[in-house]
């Protein structure tokens, strides 16, 4: 993704043990990319929080502006004693977390959260005014998971066989190349699901069983990445079944399961609706979230 320049990945933080762990997951994957590490946090409230006319007392904005550089200092002097030599810095706002997110965003050549609960997963609602995965202008990960993924598990990739499930495919091959990974391609669907449909394999494989044709399409999908990164071992995966119950399978052993979305508050193709709050509050890995505009 050499678009992406030297941007920072960013790792947004508050305080809590999901954030730190995902501070520590956002250090590891710029050590792999030889990029800078920003972290990141938003001390503010929203407007509504003081009745969308009264701004917080100054004193109030001090005093948290303090706290929040405290917790930096000191998230920042872990990360140092953990990742030595890694170029760290840290940035705070008094805006509330979802617009300062959604601008660091725009700077950032990836933003990193803790698993969504509490404010965070407000930012996860499905509500399109406050979705961070639909609207962040880089890839958004949420770090999940009770223990550390295995280092020898796969990069899973949700593949629904249009073009918007480009970007996805191109940061999970970069993912699994870096990490020396195998690939896995998975895309699943079930009789009730005809937006899991492939309609082009409807178009230009008439005649053909949907899950051949599906095969045939993922395959294409495939075809030019994998030229690109020959050192990744590809297994593509059609399945019968819901996609949500394979991808949940599947993150258990994964080091990183990716999804595309739409950038309109849903996901597109193989995660949709409650799929996509299944795996940001159930996958057994970190969730990586990608928009067709990020590649």
């Amino acid at each position: 993704m050499s678009a992406w320049g030297n941007l920072p990945i960013v790792a947004a933080v508050d305080g809590s043990e999901t954030a730190a762990a995902a501070a520590l997951w956002a250090a590891g994957e710029a050590t792999r990319r030889h990029t800078p590490l920003l972290v990141f946090t938003a001390y503010g409230y929203e407007d509504a929080a003081f009745g969308g006319k009264v701004f917080p007392p100054s004193e109030w904005l001090k005093i948290k502006e303090a706290a929040a550089d405290d917790m930096l200092r000191k998230t920042r002097g872990t990360l140092e004693a953990a990742v030595p030599g890694l170029a760290i810095t840290t940035e705070t706002t008094d805006r509330a977390p979802v617009p300062g997110l959604l601008e660091v965003s725009e700077r950032a050549r990836m933003l990193v959260t803790g698993e969504p609960v509490g404010v965070i997963a407000g930012l996860f609602s499905g509500s399109p005014d406050v979705d961070l995965a639909a609207r962040a202008h880089c890839p958004v990960v949420v770090v999940r998971g009770d223990e550390a993924p295995s280092p020898d598990g796969p990069v899973v990739v949700g593949v629904d066989g249009s073009p918007l499930s480009e970007a996805a495919i191109a940061w999970a091959f970069e993912e699994a190349s870096l990490r020396n990974a195998p690939l896995i391609a998975l895309h699943a669907w079930h009789d009730g699901d005809t937006d899991g449909l492939f309609t082009e394999g409807n178009v230009h494989f008439q005649g053909e069983a949907v899950e051949d044709a599906d095969r045939r399409l993922v395959a294409q999908r495939l075809a030019g990445w994998q030229e690109r990164y020959p050192d990744v071992k590809v297994d593509r995966l059609v399945e019968h079944d819901k996609p949500r119950h394979r991808l949940l399978a599947a993150s258990r052993t994964a080091q990183l399961v990716v999804v595309g979305s739409r950038g309109r508050g849903g996901f597109t193709g193989l995660v949709l609706g409650s799929t996509s709050q299944a795996l940001l509050h159930h996958a057994g890995c970190p969730v990586m979230v990608v928009r067709s505009e990020n590649v």
